[in-house]
């Protein structure tokens, strides 16, 4: 009890000390940048700019949602751009290296948009790099040599991972179902039965009638036991985030990322060298599937499925 109660002080303060979203954009070709940007996280499998570099149904504000303000990132759940950029240059233990924020931004369309890897300045590199940028205006620069993630969320990010980790590696075939009577009860009327979107809700798996993967693939940080489900707690039933228990944020997540979806060969998503231009990481061979990813976690995916 003490703990929750020093948890919930701790976060009132973060709070209270939180800078506001800034209402107003820089004025010339600035503003027009952090506006190309925003316009970007709405709008990105469609997006001139971007759309040729998604593989999937997904947009950036798929996960990184959007505010009362109505821009995407401004929540101050995970997932938030808020105070991002003031984190960077930030250490990367999947690159092995210091990255930029526009790193940070670009890797996201290998996993989570299943696509390619933007090119380090492009027009549309930098702009979405200016709206994040925009979106940390007061906060105070504490580059992270632990991980990229914002000045806000880094330290509950990893407490929240660790502890999904404990829980994961316990799982069992009655928490896969538990997982999908939560899922059919609290996700399906805006995610689908079968994980496929409704209306402007995004995809969470599967394919659609060409063969076209719907959602992230398995190299996606929402593809990883423990990092799904603290995402999940803090920012689902849309609008009511923190009404999950921890063992249902689990389960809910078990049973997601079960689904089928795309296998991840980090080779595929990389342009062609003399195209992108040299890529920020140590790390040139990484596979993932569905049963790998279960695997880390010390289960076996038709166990957990079927259990048998």
């Amino acid at each position: 009890m003490k703990k929750l109660l020093l948890l919930i002080a701790f976060s009132l303060i973060a709070f209270a000390q939180t800078p506001e979203v800034p209402k107003n954009y820089p004025n010339g070709e600035l503003g027009r940048m952090v506006k190309l940007g925003e316009a970007i996280m709405n709008e990105t499998n469609t997006h001139p700019l971007t759309k040729d570099l998604v593989g999937n149904n997904l947009q950036c504000k798929s996960c990184h949602l959007i505010g009362n303000d109505g821009k995407p990132g401004t929540m101050t759940t995970i997932g938030t751009f808020r105070g991002t950029a003031a984190s960077f240059p930030a250490f990367s233990k999947r690159e092995k290296t210091v990255q930029t924020l526009q790193d940070r931004i670009n890797n996201c369309y290998m996993r989570s948009m299943d696509g390619k890897r933007p090119i380090i300045d492009t027009e549309a590199s930098v702009a979405m790099a200016a709206y994040i940028t925009w979106l940390s205006t007061g906060f105070e620069i504490n580059m992270d040599e632990n991980r990229p993630c914002s000045v806000l969320t880094s330290k509950r990010w990893a407490t929240e991972q660790k502890k999904f980790a404990a829980i994961q590696k316990k799982a069992t075939h009655e928490n896969y179902l538990a997982g999908k009577k939560i899922f059919e009860a609290k996700c399906a009327s805006c995610h689908g039965m079968n994980g496929e979107g409704v209306a402007t809700f995004p995809p969470l798996w599967g394919q659609d009638k060409n063969g076209k993967w719907l959602s992230y693939n398995t190299g996606a940080g929402m593809s990883k036991l423990n990092k799904a489900p603290a995402w999940i707690k803090e920012n689902m039933p849309l609008g009511q985030g923190g009404t999950l228990s921890d063992q249902e944020a689990a389960d809910v997540a078990l049973f997601v990322d079960a689904q089928p979806r795309a296998s991840f060969d980090l080779k595929d998503h990389l342009l062609p060298k003399e195209e992108m231009g040299h890529y920020n990481s140590k790390v040139h061979e990484e596979k993932h599937s569905v049963e790998s990813n279960f695997k880390a976690f010390g289960l076996d995916l038709q166990k957990i499925k079927t259990g048998k």
